[in-house]
């Protein structure tokens, strides 16, 4: 059942409409001016509001503009008995979702309520796996290593500025990564990952910069690199220490002019994407060594983000095990178990070698094996 705010200033009109969609088992509240209406926008929670735009003390169009200012995130089919053609295309630019002329053809009226109410309610799914994946990749901990990785992350998530995130395997890197796209700019486009390490030499440029049809055996049709597909939004290389140097250098091209050219093509690309790198491996190592540019390094380096492993954040482990807790208990449907504080000594005197990936998968195993709630001995038999 749907709700829906009727915000009319005829009496008879109101009534008729509000009859019409509690029979379709709607529930149904109304206002008889734009006052009285967005006040009620304001407190409660509508799937839909019909609104006519000639009221008194405040009319139809500014009812919809301050509901949008205040990012009601209420749908609207403006109605109106002067309507025109311009009067429709202005209250769609405002936003409004559909405008119905009066008297209404009540096939279109059911129509245009229906699917404004489907698109209602793929916002509301949408907008509540946004919050369970943001959610999932939260950043857990109050430890000062972990702090000052967030507080670097809201100094530079804002710019443009490319970043090269270090760390060992397993301790977050990945989640840096996104929580750094998700708090930019480029947050509404693409976040595209490229894990350079699993990717062949022979097919890395093809997989960055695409390839036009017939360049090579296999390529029977034109397809888009990464660099295309991230266009507006965020490209993260991924063990990019492990990248081979013929493509390093490809990377440095596109980075130094913003352009690229598909393997097997001659036209160049303009690409306007954001850079972030990560690896575990010891870069300036690896660049006395000649397997990694000096250059390419410099330019994916305006800023670094060192990860701490677990070992150099372990008070954080209590936070980072109640997490799991309850991710694991949401994905398997079961009652959240605890962990006594014994147990979570057990946890925090262990050397985690494979960091926050590592005890993720120790918790798991745990909730799986345990009789019930975990116990020290539980630890100490699955550990």
């Amino acid at each position: 059942m749907s709700k829906i705010l009727i915000i009319e200033d005829d009496n008879k009109i109101r009534s008729i409409l509000k009859e019409i969609l509690e029979e379709k088992n709607h529930e149904v509240d109304d206002a008889a001016d734009g006052v009285e209406g967005l006040k009620k926008l304001e407190q409660g929670m509508f799937d839909l509001c019909l609104c006519d735009i000639k009221m008194p003390k405040m009319d139809g169009m500014e009812v919809l503009e301050k509901s949008k200012d205040a990012e009601i995130g209420t749908n609207f089919i403006m109605i109106s008995a002067h309507g025109t053609i311009d009067v429709a295309v202005e209250a769609v630019k405002k936003g409004a979702f559909d405008f119905l002329q009066k008297p209404f053809d009540l096939g279109r009226l059911e129509i245009t309520l229906r699917n404004a109410l489907d698109k209602s309610i793929l916002q509301r799914e949408t907008k509540t796996l946004k919050k369970k994946i943001s959610k999932k990749n939260e950043m857990v901990g109050e430890s000062e290593a972990i702090s000052q990785v967030k507080e670097m992350i809201e100094k530079v998530a804002p710019t443009d500025a490319r970043v090269l995130v270090t760390g060992p395997n397993g301790s977050g890197k990945e989640l840096v990564a996104r929580w750094i796209h998700e708090s930019s700019k480029r947050a509404n486009g693409p976040l595209v990952e490229v894990n350079c390490a699993a990717i062949p030499s022979e097919l890395i440029e093809s997989e960055l910069f695409g390839h036009e049809k017939g360049s090579f055996t296999s390529a029977i049709k034109q397809r888009l690199g990464k660099f295309e597909l991230a266009e507006g939004g965020t490209l993260f290389l991924d063990e990019i220490g492990d990248m081979s140097l013929s493509a390093q250098a490809k990377v440095l091209r596109a980075l130094q002019e913003n352009k690229i050219t598909r393997v097997g093509g001659d036209k160049e690309i303009p690409v306007h994407v954001r850079i972030v790198a990560a690896t575990n491996k010891d870069l300036r190592k690896e660049i006395e060594e000649n397997k990694f540019r000096e250059d390419l390094y410099h330019r994916l380096s305006v800023i670094v983000i060192k990860v701490p492993s677990l070992n150099d954040r372990k008070e954080d482990i209590p936070l980072l095990t109640e997490k799991f807790l309850e991710d694991i208990a949401e994905e398997y449907g079961a009652k959240k178990k605890s962990i006594a504080p014994k147990a979570l000594e057990a946890l925090k005197n262990y050397n985690w070698t494979g960091n926050i990936r590592e005890l993720r998968n120790v918790i798991e195993r745990l909730v799986i094996m345990s009789a019930g709630d975990i116990t020290e001995e539980d630890v100490k038999k699955y550990l």
